[in-house]
């Protein structure tokens, strides 16, 4: 059995929820939105056992109005030796902020409920001694980091307190068979902070992360005893909390059905999820010794193989040119899948050939100039025939030959790069110069 954390794409990443007894560790760069996700999860959970504990009362008045008085009795001394845990409170241990600070927050993203306790300490003595007299159904402890005990050396946050907290909160969730969610800070290179046993010591390893300009929130499992670790939860982070993305397959789009030149679209797998990704180029002439290149959401050495392979094997020079690759809204293009959409909006905007909104391309660029097969291309095209695209180029690879076609997309099959960007109609053409140029 599971508890469901109120959100999907949460239970999804965790496999289906949280377990009991489990610790989960969050990680993820300060300002983030961790407590609020955790907040926000601790208040789900406390509503649930609210309507546990209305619906059980419920039962017990109804049963004990139509028994008799030994029966009734008999009932309830059964209720009483049997526990149920789906009635208990939940409980938040912040060592960062006060009560009334986390009250505070809790307020403005309406998170407040009367199950759910909020207590302020960085004593581990302390904190454990309220998990005992609680019972809580959760325990969230913000953060691991805060939280001392002076039964060993060390400051707040030193290897040996992080190691020996860590320890004394993951046995009591054992022992009690408690599920904990604790917060971890993270290093400048971003890195949980404390030492590497850290992660062995729990269950589940979360990684929240996300662009702070954008409020786009990206929730991974780096480590799942109990689920898979190439899920991927998508949240929105907004003034009124988080609230996750169910279908996120517009964000990383940008709006208008205009045909543009320098744009192509692909779809990049992120974990189980086939997502969109819109790659937009701008090609200028240079007027610098060294040309510029400058990329955001794509990796700049795998930028300068593909500006080499297509000087190559497509004949289009851009060597002599600053080059400006980006995709939509903090979106990642850099799996090799997306080479093939990365060379044709350079193509597309150096020949300024539009590509049609309608037409996706897949497909990992070699040095020789062949067009590679990618993993995963079923689940790419019935994604992108769901979202309404008419037609993909993909690689050509004899071993698909005879698969089943998908309904609604026509498939165009190429061999190398040249092929491609024909299909695509941004092959090499003369353009005609203009007085500005």
């Amino acid at each position: 059995m599971r508890i469901h954390t109120g959100f999907s794409e949460f239970d999804r990443v965790l496999g289906g929820g949280i377990v009991p007894g489990s610790v989960v560790l969050m990680a993820g760069e300060p300002g983030i939105g961790k407590s609020t996700l955790l907040l926000e999860t601790a208040a789900n959970i406390a509503r649930q056992s609210g309507n546990s504990a209305a619906t059980n009362s419920t039962v017990d008045a109804a049963n004990s109005s139509t028994a008799d008085a030994a029966d009734s009795s008999t009932a309830s001394a059964n209720s009483t030796a049997t526990p149920d845990n789906t009635t208990a409170p939940v409980l938040y241990i912040s060592g960062e902020e006060s009560q009334s600070q986390v009250r505070m927050r809790a307020q403005r993203i309406g998170a407040t409920c009367p199950e759910l306790l909020i207590a302020s300490t960085t004593d581990l003595g302390s904190a454990l001694t309220l998990i005992e007299q609680t019972k809580p159904r959760l325990v969230v402890a913000d953060s691991v980091q805060t939280i001392y005990s002076d039964q060993v050396d060390g400051i707040p946050g030193g290897s040996t307190q992080v190691r020996e907290v860590a320890t004394a909160l993951i046995d009591s969730a054992k022992r009690t068979d408690t599920p904990m969610l604790l917060v971890g800070h993270v290093t400048k290179d971003g890195s949980i902070a404390g030492p590497r046993t850290l992660e062995h010591l729990v269950d589940v390893v979360c990684q929240f992360e996300g662009e702070p300009q954008t409020a786009l929130r990206l929730l991974r499992s780096i480590k799942n005893r109990f689920g898979p670790t190439d899920e991927v939860g998508c949240f929105d982070m907004s003034g009124e909390g988080i609230e996750e993305v169910r279908d996120p397959s517009g964000l990383f789009l940008s709006d208008g059905d205009d045909d543009l030149a320098g744009t192509c679209i692909t779809f990049t797998m992120d974990g189980h999820r086939s997502l969109p990704i819109e790659v937009q180029a701008l090609v200028t002439k240079s007027v610098l010794p060294s040309p510029r290149r400058a990329t955001n959401g794509i990796d700049q050495n795998r930028l300068a193989m593909i500006v080499a392979v297509v000087y190559r094997h497509a004949g289009l020079n851009l060597l002599a040119n600053d080059l400006y690759v980006s995709t939509i809204a903090g979106g990642s293009a850099r799996e090799p899948a997306d080479d093939l959409a990365i060379a044709a909006a350079l193509a597309s905007a150096a020949t300024d050939s539009p590509i049609d909104r309608r037409t996706v391309a897949f497909g990992e660029i070699s040095l020789t100039g062949q067009i590679r097969p990618v993993p995963r291309l079923e689940n790419r095209l019935r994604e992108a025939a769901r979202l309404g695209y008419k037609r993909a180029v993909v690689p050509r690879n004899r071993r698909y030959d005879g698969r089943r076609p998908i309904p609604g997309i026509e498939l165009v099959e190429v061999r190398n790069l040249a092929e491609a960007l024909r299909a695509l109609g941004v092959e090499k053409r003369r353009r005609r110069v203009t007085a500005s140029e």
